[in-house]
């Protein structure tokens, strides 16, 4: 079966079109059309539904996507085992994380990360939505929760620091907030339909429930609100480190609870053997972390 065939059939997929799969593996649309057509012809069966801008699974397409995504994973990685070891990783690697910390942290590790490994390429799918790893062709998803899953395959990067905080115009015209029970009184910047933070308190996590006038559905929108003094929010340490430093916003510290540290998560589609262009990432992202 032509692994390159099966590339394209994910990569259509995950890219909705022939047209940006072609685009993404650097050839012709018509080229990327006759692979497909190929492998549809050798399989006895029709994978996509094609119209002129989009494609879409049909039934038998999404019975094979997990064979072929697996077949591909296989190849890779025995192409890589055979690759002379200063060569460094090779192939396209699809990241998605979220866009607040795709931004500030990942970004700024791409440009090392393609001049140390020549034959490496990156595709970032920067998003606040939860993404389907298999589905969309994704090597590595970066996430920061609570992971509940048992599904996910998933490494534990580093601890994510939550941190309750306002510009100092806020604080000069409402003061600073001593206790849990003081928000009440406070006007805290939450995201879209969230009523409530969770708050460690002593041995106990306590879900606290907050007001404001100001919401947003991302995280770099509260932060924005934040910085220009709507109110109180609740953010990453890594987010707001510029900020703090420069005197934008000030860490509040209540005397009897802290918002709940999450975990920043590597999250694999597979069990499979980590890729070489996938570890060599993950080391790269660690490294920031550190620094």
């Amino acid at each position: 079966m032509d692994i390159d065939a099966l590339n394209i059939f994910m990569q259509a997929y995950s890219a909705g079109s022939l047209a940006a799969a072609a685009r993404r593996l650097k050839i012709t649309p018509m080229a990327a059309s006759r692979r497909l057509l190929a492998l549809e012809d050798e399989l006895g069966v029709r994978l996509m539904h094609r119209s002129t801008r989009s494609v879409s699974l049909t039934a038998e397409g999404e019975a094979f996507l997990s064979y072929a995504t697996s077949m591909v994973e296989t190849a890779e990685a025995g192409r890589a085992a055979l690759a002379p070891s200063d060569q460094g990783a090779t192939g396209l690697l699809r990241v998605t994380a979220a866009a607040a910390f795709g931004r500030k942290i990942i970004m700024p590790i791409v440009p090392r990360l393609l001049e140390e490994n020549p034959a490496l390429s990156i595709d970032i799918e920067i998003t606040d939505g939860i993404t389907d790893l298999v589905g969309r062709g994704m090597d590595v998803g970066i996430r920061i929760a609570q992971l509940r899953d048992s599904t996910l395959v998933a490494r534990r990067l580093a601890p994510n620091q939550r941190i309750l905080c306002a510009a100092p115009a806020y604080i000069g015209r409402h003061g600073t907030p001593r206790t849990v029970a003081d928000l009440a009184n406070h006007d805290c910047i939450t995201l879209s339909g969230v009523s409530h933070w969770p708050f460690q308190m002593g041995e106990k996590e306590r879900m606290i429930r907050v007001e404001g006038r100001c919401s947003s559905n991302s995280i770099e929108g509260s932060h924005e609100a934040c910085v220009g003094g709507a109110g109180l929010t609740v953010l990453s340490d890594w987010d707001i480190r510029p900020e703090v430093e420069a005197g934008r916003l000030v860490p509040i510290q209540l005397e009897d609870g802290t918002p709940r540290e999450l975990s920043i998560w590597a999250v694999f589609p597979t069990a499979r053997q980590v890729l070489p262009k996938v570890r060599v990432f993950v080391d790269h992202l660690l490294a920031a972390l550190r620094a």
